[in-house]
Order: structure tokens, then C-alpha cells, then sequence
């Protein structure tokens, strides 16, 4: 009986087998600890991982009611809302220092103007929360222009003036930018043109040095125009990203292809069989598959009806973007008569400086003119210096004659090198 317990029963472990047991479990667990660490100590990667796709504070303005509402979304969640690449969000983000920006895409439009860093889609305004007030005040015109009824502001959905929702934001982010950057020529101007006028009538090191500063401001606003300029003038010069901005058409005419795609399969199952004919559920497709396929179908329908009317519906998108460029150019003509004003006020500078140091060395060569006639009474005295006998010496005026003399010497030759001078041009005599 009790060998019959000892071999159903398991083997008892031995000491040596229980040692190797916890030294295996030592081992892996080392092991699993230096998987978790990172690979440089000083580094936390998956900190930074993080960090690039944590939640962002987004304000979102609707475009139906334009209530705004403040909502916390990490980046792939937006991706997948408007339909967006990475690339598009990363000109949104404010770690990073792009250009502006205005980007058509199928369902939303990016805009990077300035301060305002936004997402446009048919039926809302996605903007970065920020505490800047050009951002709230963004997100307050467009909450009363939408408040405003499109009859009253425009003349209804049939007149020629009235925007769609897109347009709306977008010339609202538009005027925003503008009127910043008008703002801040405005300003430099009013700096700018005091500073340069003292400049010409006192050249000193504060000065020069305030001038420098005021340059570097005006170069860096200039090119930041001149980018918003281009943008406009980039799009309004292709009909056919102008044409995918139109998102409430496009939304308009996918939402048509799609119901009338989903009713047409639905009333002609049996166009090509008898009706009495028995229908295989094999040869049914599912619903989830005749959704799938009538969305397909919506989608390539509004492709190809995008293509043909692109270069039909672009009159009012082109008409906004020009109203705006006229402004831009407008802004970029001031900082350019304000930079030619600046290279005028060098020039002049320049001119007075070198007027300065010709008169300098026309002062120079006098002096050096009169240091070679002073030169010859030093000769004359040395002649006169020598210890040898002379018969001059016992004449009593001699002395007097010799310092006649010489002064008339001197005299002429004074006057024969400023009449040389003003023969060569030299000097004005």
C-alpha cells in the first residue's frame, strides 16, 4: 500500500532542485528588468512617445447653432474625424514653427495663419486652445456672423453673395491675419519713421543700433507677408484646390449619391430574375457589404462629378481670396516704401559719412602742405646753424633778409600747391 501511495504521489523537490528553481526565477526576472529599461538611461523615449500623442485642448465651434465648447482629443482620434494625415496636424502644432498655410483637403480645410491654427470642415471649427486673445476673438466673430441669418447678411441661400460655412471661417481666420499683420506694420511704421529722422539729423551708436533692430523686425515681418501673400496668390492661381475647399457641396452631393445609391439596390433586387424565382441567400449580399458598396459608389460619383464641375463653382472662393490678397498686397506696399525709406536713410548716411571724410583729408593735406613750407625755415636754419665763417654775418640786416626771405619762399610755394589743388580738383577753393 505504501508503494502503491509512493508512485501515484509526485515526487518530493530536493534541496539542490529548489535552489535552481529560485535562481531561474532570478535570472528572468533580471531579465524582464532590462527589457523594461531603456536603452539610453538619460533619455525617456517613451516619455517624449507620449507626449507627441497626448490629449490636446481643442475649442469647437458648430456650425449649425455656433455654440463653442472646449474638448480634450488625442492626435489619431482627430486624424480620424476630419480625415487628415499627420503631416497636416503637425502644421497645426504649436511646438513646431511653420510658414502659413491653407491646405484643401476631402473633408476639411488647414489653415495656419498667424495666430490662428484651425481645422474647417462643413460642419465645424476645430481650433487649439489657446489664451491668446486673437484666438478668442476668432472664435467671437464667428460665433456672431453666425448668428446672423444668411438672409439678412447676404440675401438667402439663393443670392450670389452668400458663403457657405467653410468660406464663412475661413474668412474670418482671413481677416484675423490681416488685420494682425496690418497691425503690426502700422506700428513699425509709426516707430520707425520718427527713429530714421532723428538718425539723419544726429548719427551716433544708440541710433545706428536702434535702426539695426528696427530692420531685423521689419525683414522677418516682410517675410512673414510675403508668405501669406504667396498662399493666396498659390491658391488662387489653381482652380482645382480652390475647387476642393468646397466641403458643404461635396458633403451635399455624397450625402445625395449615397441615399440614392442605398434605395436604388433596394427596389431593383429582382430587375435581373423572375419574381417568383426563389433568391439564394448566398448570391444576397449582407447589408454591411450593400452599405460598403453604395458609399464606394457615392465616393467615385463625387469624384468624377468634382472633376467636371471644379472650374464652375470657384467664382465666390476666388472673389474672397482676391478681396483679401488686395489687403495683403496692400500690407506688403507699406513694409516695402518703409524698407526703401530705411535704404534711402543709409544712402544719405553713407553720403554724409563719406562727405565727412573727404573733408578730413582735404584738412590733412593742408596741414601736411603747411608742414612741408614750415619745413623750410628748418632747412634755411640748419644752412645758417653751420660753424664755418660767412661774410653774410657781419652785414647788420642780414638776419631780417633772411627771414623775408624765406617767409616769401614759403608763401610761394604754399600758393603754388593750392593752386595745384584746385587745378587737379582736390579740393573745392
Amino acid at each position: 500500500m505504501a508503494d502503491d501511495r509512493e508512485r501515484l504521489l509526485p515526487p518530493k523537490s530536493s534541496t539542490s532542485s529548489s535552489a535552481a528553481a529560485a535562481k531561474s526565477r532570478e535570472s528572468a526576472a533580471a531579465a524582464a528588468a532590462a527589457a523594461r529599461r531603456p536603452l539610453f538611461q538619460g533619455m525617456d523615449f517613451l516619455g517624449l512617445k507620449k507626449r507627441g500623442q497626448g490629449l490636446r485642448s481643442w475649442i469647437r465651434v458648430d456650425a449649425a447653432t455656433g455654440s463653442s465648447q472646449i474638448m480634450e482629443v488625442d492626435k489619431f482620434t482627430m486624424m480620424r474625424r476630419c480625415d487628415l494625415p499627420a503631416r497636416d496636424l503637425r502644421l497645426l502644432d504649436p511646438l513646431f514653427v511653420y510658414p502659413s498655410t491653407i491646405l484643401g483637403r476631402e473633408k476639411a480645410i488647414v489653415v495656419n495663419l498667424e495666430q490662428i491654427r484651425c481645422i474647417i470642415t462643413a460642419d465645424e471649427v476645430l481650433l487649439l486652445n489657446s489664451l491668446d486673445s486673437y484666438v478668442l476673438q476668432y472664435v467671437v466673430e464667428l460665433q456672431r456672423r453666425l448668428s446672423v441669418p444668411p438672409g439678412d447678411a447676404f440675401g438667402g441661400d439663393s443670392s450670389p453673395d452668400y458663403l457657405p460655412f467653410e468660406f464663412r471661417a475661413l474668412e474670418v481666420a482671413l481677416e484675423a491675419a490681416c488685420t494682425f499683420l496690418d497691425g503690426q506694420a502700422a506700428e513699425l511704421e509709426i516707430e520707425a519713421y520718427p527713429l530714421l529722422d532723428e538718425l539723419t539729423s544726429k548719427i551716433s551708436t544708440l541710433n545706428l543700433e536702434r535702426v539695426r533692430r528696427l530692420k531685423s523686425r521689419l525683414v522677418a515681418l516682410t517675410r512673414r507677408v510675403q508668405k501669406v501673400r504667396d498662399e493666396i496668390e498659390q491658391l488662387m492661381d489653381d482652380d482645382g484646390d480652390m475647387a476642393e475647399m468646397y466641403l458643404t457641396e461635396k458633403k451635399r452631393h455624397m450625402e445625395t449619391s449615397f441615399y440614392s445609391d442605398l434605395s436604388h439596390p433596394l427596389g431593383t433586387i429582382g430587375a435581373g430574375q423572375s419574381v417568383s424565382a426563389p433568391v439564394s441567400p448566398v448570391s444576397s449580399p449582407p447589408e454591411s457589404r450593400r452599405l460598403e458598396k453604395a458609399l464606394s459608389l457615392a465616393r467615385s460619383r463625387h469624384d468624377s462629378m468634382k472633376s467636371s464641375d471644379s472650374n464652375e463653382h470657384i467664382e465666390e472662393l476666388e472673389m474672397l481670396l482676391e478681396a483679401y490678397f488686395v489687403v495683403i498686397d496692400s500690407t506688403l506696399n507699406k513694409l516695402t516704401s518703409l524698407k526703401e525709406y530705411i535704404d534711402d536713410t543709409e544712402d544719405f548716411i553713407n553720403i554724409q559719412l563719406d562727405n565727412v571724410r573727404n573733408q578730413l583729408i582735404q584738412f590733412e593735406l593742408l596741414l601736411t602742405t603747411a608742414t612741408f613750407v614750415v619745413a623750410i625755415f628748418g632747412v634755411v636754419a640748419g644752412v645758417f646753424g653751420m660753424n664755418f665763417p660767412i661774410k653774410l654775418f657781419d652785414q647788420p640786416g642780414a638776419f631780417e633778409w633772411v627771414l623775408v626771405t624765406t617767409g616769401l619762399c614759403g608763401v610761394v610755394i604754399f600758393c603754388s600747391f593750392l593752386w595745384f589743388f584746385k587745378y587737379r580738383r582736390l579740393m573745392p577753393l
